[in-house]
Protein backbone atom coordinates (compact mmCIF):
# COMPACT_ATOMS: atom_id res chain seq x y z
CA UNK A 1 0.00 0.00 0.00
CA UNK A 2 1.53 3.29 -1.05
CA UNK A 3 1.44 6.41 1.05
CA UNK A 4 -1.43 8.76 0.22
CA UNK A 5 -0.52 11.83 -1.76
CA UNK A 6 0.12 14.80 0.50
CA UNK A 7 -2.58 17.42 0.56
CA UNK A 8 -1.25 20.91 -0.11
CA UNK A 9 -2.74 23.62 2.08
CA UNK A 10 -4.34 26.59 0.34
CA UNK A 11 -1.66 29.36 0.35
CA UNK A 12 -4.35 31.97 1.07
CA UNK A 13 -5.02 30.22 4.38
CA UNK A 14 -1.32 30.07 5.18
CA UNK A 15 -0.89 33.42 6.89
CA UNK A 16 -0.85 34.67 10.46
CA UNK A 17 -3.48 37.28 9.55
CA UNK A 18 -5.92 34.64 8.29
CA UNK A 19 -5.25 32.48 11.34
CA UNK A 20 -5.82 35.45 13.66
CA UNK A 21 -9.09 36.37 11.96
CA UNK A 22 -10.31 32.77 12.12
CA UNK A 23 -9.46 32.52 15.81
CA UNK A 24 -11.10 35.87 16.53
CA UNK A 25 -14.28 34.74 14.77
CA UNK A 26 -14.35 31.53 16.82
CA UNK A 27 -13.69 33.39 20.08
CA UNK A 28 -16.45 35.89 19.32
CA UNK A 29 -18.83 33.07 18.40
CA UNK A 30 -18.03 31.40 21.73
CA UNK A 31 -18.69 34.71 23.50
CA UNK A 32 -22.06 35.02 21.78
CA UNK A 33 -23.02 31.45 22.71
CA UNK A 34 -22.08 32.05 26.34
CA UNK A 35 -23.63 35.55 26.67
CA UNK A 36 -26.68 35.17 24.42
CA UNK A 37 -27.09 38.93 24.36
CA UNK A 38 -26.97 41.55 21.61
CA UNK A 39 -26.98 44.56 23.95
CA UNK A 40 -24.36 47.11 22.82
CA UNK A 41 -22.52 46.99 26.17
CA UNK A 42 -22.33 43.17 26.04
CA UNK A 43 -21.12 43.26 22.43
CA UNK A 44 -18.43 45.82 23.34
CA UNK A 45 -17.18 43.61 26.18
CA UNK A 46 -17.31 40.65 23.77
CA UNK A 47 -15.18 42.48 21.21
CA UNK A 48 -12.65 43.41 23.91
CA UNK A 49 -12.59 39.83 25.29
CA UNK A 50 -12.22 38.48 21.74
CA UNK A 51 -9.28 40.81 21.05
CA UNK A 52 -7.55 39.75 24.29
CA UNK A 53 -8.17 36.05 23.70
CA UNK A 54 -6.96 36.28 20.09
CA UNK A 55 -3.80 38.14 21.13
CA UNK A 56 -3.04 35.57 23.85
CA UNK A 57 -3.79 32.69 21.50
CA UNK A 58 -1.48 34.04 18.78
CA UNK A 59 1.33 34.60 21.31
CA UNK A 60 1.01 31.25 23.10
CA UNK A 61 0.29 29.10 20.04
CA UNK A 62 1.61 30.76 16.88
CA UNK A 63 -0.01 29.57 13.68
CA UNK A 64 1.72 26.80 11.77
CA UNK A 65 1.29 25.60 8.27
CA UNK A 66 0.37 22.04 7.47
CA UNK A 67 -2.70 19.91 7.45
CA UNK A 68 -4.05 16.50 8.37
CA UNK A 69 -4.81 13.66 6.02
CA UNK A 70 -7.79 12.15 7.85
CA UNK A 71 -7.87 9.00 5.72
CA UNK A 72 -4.25 8.26 6.62
CA UNK A 73 -4.92 9.13 10.26
CA UNK A 74 -7.84 6.71 10.33
CA UNK A 75 -5.64 4.03 8.71
CA UNK A 76 -3.17 4.52 11.59
CA UNK A 77 -5.81 3.64 14.20
CA UNK A 78 -5.59 -0.20 13.97
CA UNK A 79 -1.78 -0.01 14.21
CA UNK A 80 -2.01 2.28 17.25
CA UNK A 81 -4.49 -0.03 19.00
CA UNK A 82 -2.41 -3.15 18.25
CA UNK A 83 0.84 -1.52 19.44
CA UNK A 84 -0.86 -0.17 22.57
CA UNK A 85 -2.21 -3.62 23.50
CA UNK A 86 1.16 -5.33 22.85
CA UNK A 87 3.05 -2.69 24.82
CA UNK A 88 0.52 -2.87 27.67
CA UNK A 89 0.93 -6.66 27.88
CA UNK A 90 4.72 -6.22 27.91
CA UNK A 91 4.53 -3.70 30.75
CA UNK A 92 2.18 -5.95 32.74
CA UNK A 93 4.53 -8.93 32.25
CA UNK A 94 7.48 -6.89 33.50
CA UNK A 95 5.57 -5.69 36.54
CA UNK A 96 4.30 -9.11 37.61
CA UNK A 97 7.33 -11.25 36.69
CA UNK A 98 10.34 -10.31 38.84
CA UNK A 99 12.70 -12.22 36.49
CA UNK A 100 12.06 -9.79 33.64
CA UNK A 101 14.34 -6.78 33.72
CA UNK A 102 13.29 -3.23 34.39
CA UNK A 103 16.14 -1.10 33.07
CA UNK A 104 14.53 2.29 33.45
CA UNK A 105 16.21 5.33 32.04
CA UNK A 106 16.05 8.08 29.47
CA UNK A 107 16.64 8.09 25.72
CA UNK A 108 16.76 11.04 23.36
CA UNK A 109 14.83 10.85 20.12
CA UNK A 110 15.56 13.37 17.37
CA UNK A 111 12.54 13.81 15.13
CA UNK A 112 11.91 15.25 11.71
CA UNK A 113 8.89 17.21 12.91
CA UNK A 114 9.54 20.89 13.59
CA UNK A 115 8.66 22.26 17.01
CA UNK A 116 4.96 22.97 17.21
CA UNK A 117 1.72 21.18 16.54
CA UNK A 118 3.13 18.17 14.64
CA UNK A 119 5.77 17.37 17.26
CA UNK A 120 3.38 17.95 20.14
CA UNK A 121 0.74 15.72 18.56
CA UNK A 122 3.32 13.00 17.98
CA UNK A 123 4.49 13.26 21.60
CA UNK A 124 0.88 13.05 22.80
CA UNK A 125 0.16 9.95 20.73
CA UNK A 126 3.34 8.19 21.84
CA UNK A 127 2.62 9.07 25.47
CA UNK A 128 -0.45 6.82 25.25
CA UNK A 129 1.68 3.80 24.37
CA UNK A 130 3.05 2.06 27.48
CA UNK A 131 6.77 1.56 27.96
CA UNK A 132 8.04 4.99 26.96
CA UNK A 133 6.67 8.40 27.76
CA UNK A 134 7.93 11.78 26.54
CA UNK A 135 9.06 13.85 29.49
CA UNK A 136 11.24 16.68 28.17
CA UNK A 137 12.72 18.40 25.15
CA UNK A 138 16.41 19.26 25.04
CA UNK A 139 18.17 20.99 22.16
CA UNK A 140 15.31 20.27 19.78
CA UNK A 141 15.00 16.54 20.52
CA UNK A 142 12.40 14.77 22.63
CA UNK A 143 13.49 12.93 25.76
CA UNK A 144 11.58 9.76 26.65
CA UNK A 145 11.54 7.89 29.95
CA UNK A 146 11.58 4.14 29.25
CA UNK A 147 11.04 1.05 31.36
CA UNK A 148 13.68 -0.86 29.37
CA UNK A 149 16.49 1.11 27.76
CA UNK A 150 17.87 -2.16 26.39
CA UNK A 151 15.10 -2.27 23.79
CA UNK A 152 15.22 -0.39 20.48
CA UNK A 153 13.01 2.43 21.76
CA UNK A 154 14.32 5.16 19.45
CA UNK A 155 14.03 2.94 16.39
CA UNK A 156 10.43 2.11 17.33
CA UNK A 157 9.67 5.80 17.78
CA UNK A 158 11.17 6.54 14.36
CA UNK A 159 8.90 3.86 12.88
CA UNK A 160 5.93 5.51 14.55
CA UNK A 161 7.09 8.89 13.23
CA UNK A 162 7.21 7.56 9.66
CA UNK A 163 3.68 6.19 10.01
CA UNK A 164 2.37 9.37 11.61
CA UNK A 165 4.05 11.57 8.99
CA UNK A 166 1.68 10.07 6.40
CA UNK A 167 -1.23 11.55 8.29
CA UNK A 168 0.14 15.01 9.05
CA UNK A 169 1.91 17.38 6.76
CA UNK A 170 4.07 19.30 9.20
CA UNK A 171 4.64 22.94 8.47
CA UNK A 172 6.91 25.66 9.60
CA UNK A 173 6.29 28.29 12.23
CA UNK A 174 5.35 31.73 11.03
CA UNK A 175 7.63 34.32 12.39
Amino acid sequence: MSAPAPVKPDPRLDSPRTAGLARAALFFLLWMVLMQSTKPADLAVGVFATACATWASMRLLPPTTGCLNFRALLALLPHFIRESVLAGVDVARRVFDPRLPLRTGFVVCPLGFPPGLARNTFATITSLMPGAVPCDEENGVLVYHCIDTGQAVVEQLWKEERLFSRAIIAGRRHG
